[in-house]
């Protein structure tokens, strides 16, 4: 059973870093381009399928943007414009 689970991790990280590069943008790609990718993840499959996910590609605030959080819910005491209503 716990070999059964290994190899079923193991296939569905190999399926998910082949869709993930087939699908990122090649701007976002770093080190090496998507094909050369695409075929270190098939040769090797565990460790090319965990570089990838560690080195191949830029995660976080592609864009240089920090991240928005949306705005919080605020009660009627702390709106202004409805305290002047009063």
């Amino acid at each position: 059973m716990g070999k059964a689970l290994i190899l079923m991790v193991a296939v569905v990280l190999l399926v998910y870093s082949l869709y993930d590069v087939l699908a990122t943008p090649k701007t976002l790609v770093r080190y090496l381009p998507k094909l050369a990718w695409a075929a270190v993840i098939v040769l090797l499959p565990l460790l090319g399928a965990l570089l990838w996910l560690f080195f191949g590609t830029y995660r976080d605030r592609a864009s240089g943007q920090p991240r928005r959080q949306p705005p919080r819910p605020t009660g009627p005491d702390d709106d202004p414009d409805f305290l002047r209503g009063l």
